[in-house]
């Protein structure tokens, strides 16, 4: 993997001498945009974790609600001729208090965790990109995760549901955001990107959140021992189809602050993604099919729930194989009204996931994490950059844990400032 990456580089390099294709007369050098909602969230149920622990003791209509800013993220991209490009992006992630950890010298290698900033804040992209036609393309710095089909469509404007959709957001990291190499191109029906990344890191997964937590270090910086690639198509041979592959492949041990706990192991992760998109006369249909494995996973297990304490780590089982299976569709009703530009979506949405859908012998599958979720909501959107979106939401698992309802309500926008 590593010899790829150097590959790449060289690569990079020698191709920065061919000339590219032509900027547009009118487009903009600078460009400056950015996303992002505001939510509010009314909950039946206690927030209070035993609730799974002790179900019996709650009813299943516990009232309470809140507010919150899930993400607000500003862009800026710059084209500084006719082929080179710098892009960046910046979130702004729920208003919470950011902290890293650190392993002091000091205090005989222990993990130390220490409060820095007011505010979370997130470096979402920064990259620069050398074009040489739309067929080839070369991009290097930290970019974006093209797995799954809310990493690569992940603004609020591109799914039916208020907050970006659970089980993806449950199992893989979400919005997928890594330090690596792509190169990208489209060839007639058909599009294609390539990417070395850094690889995950093992002592973060877990049996809530499957690998979901691997791509971020709370350290200060990341480790790379391990690297991953990453492989996407899209094809749009049939008029208002889009459907596509996209997998993951890379190992995890490694990667780890602790790496000599996980001597011997690889801890290689698989994800594929299976997804189509159909837009036409004002319908407008997704599906998304997620499967990841996981190997050692038991080894692995043994070793996390054993890690220190104050280690930034679930301390839980990891399953062998976790799956998400992802349905909505809806339709723009104020299209049947003659010279209405508004859109108002009714849509319906139904998510399956399971953190835990395969384990091996004897670690236990808890049912807590095999949920089915039904939802029914409504998009209004007064312009193609700004939207209301309101839903109910009804999260169901097997006995005997209880239905959890929730109705939300956010507003949205995605769009360039530019004129």
């Amino acid at each position: 993997m590593i010899k790829n990456f150097y590959v790449l580089f060289i690569l990079v390099f020698f191709c920065s001498k061919i000339p590219a294709q032509q900027k547009t007369e009118n487009e903009p050098r600078l460009k400056i945009g950015g996303y992002g909602e505001i939510t509010y969230q009314r909950y039946n149920y206690s927030a209070d974790f035993n609730r799974y622990t002790y179900p019996e003791n709650f009813t299943g209509n516990e009232k309470r609600a809140q507010t919150d800013v899930p993400h607000l993220v500003f862009s800026l991209e710059y084209l500084f001729d006719n082929n080179w490009k710098l892009g960046s992006e910046i979130e702004f992630e729920h208003g919470g208090t950011a902290s890293e950890v650190e392993i002091e010298a000091e205090e005989f290698g222990e993990y130390e965790q220490e409060v820095e900033k007011g505010g979370e804040i997130i470096l979402e992209q920064f990259w620069l990109e050398k074009s040489f036609s739309s067929r080839f393309n070369i991009r290097a710095g930290h970019i974006i995760v093209p797995v799954g089909i809310t990493n690569y469509q992940h603004l609020p404007t591109e799914y039916f549901t208020v907050l970006r959709p659970e089980g993806e957001s449950t199992i893989i990291p979400q919005t997928w955001h890594d330090n690596g190499i792509s190169i990208y191109g489209r060839l007639g029906m058909w599009r294609y990107e390539a990417q070395i990344i850094n690889g995950l890191d093992v002592d973060a997964f877990g049996s809530a959140n499957w690998v979901n937590g691997g791509s971020v270090s709370p350290y200060e910086y990341k480790l790379a021992t391990n690297m991953a690639g990453v492989v996407r198509i899209d094809n749009y041979s049939v008029n208002g189809l889009r459907w596509a592959l996209s997998g993951y492949a890379g190992n995890s041990a490694q990667n780890s602050l602790k790496a000599d706990r996980y001597a011997g192991l690889n801890g290689t992760v698989l994800i594929g993604s299976v997804e189509a998109e159909y837009k036409t006369h004002n319908f407008l249909a997704r599906t998304n099919f997620i499967y990841g494995n996981l190997s050692e996973s038991a080894e692995i297990s043994k070793i996390n729930k054993n890690l220190p304490n104050a280690a930034p780590s679930p301390h839980t089982d990891v399953a062998q194989n976790a799956m998400s299976v992802l349905v909505e569709a809806g339709y723009d009703i104020f299209s049947l009204v003659p010279a209405q530009n508004d859109k108002l979506f009714l849509f319906l949405h139904y998510t399956y996931y399971n953190s835990m859908q395969n384990t091996v012998e004897g670690m236990l599958a808890d049912k807590r994490y095999k949920r089915n979720l039904y939802t029914a909501g409504i998009n209004y959107y007064p312009l193609p950059e700004i939207g209301i979106k309101a839903e109910y939401n009804m999260r169901v698992f097997e006995t005997p844990y209880n239905q959890e309802n929730t109705f939300s309500l956010g507003v949205i926008f995605s769009g360039m400032f530019n004129h």
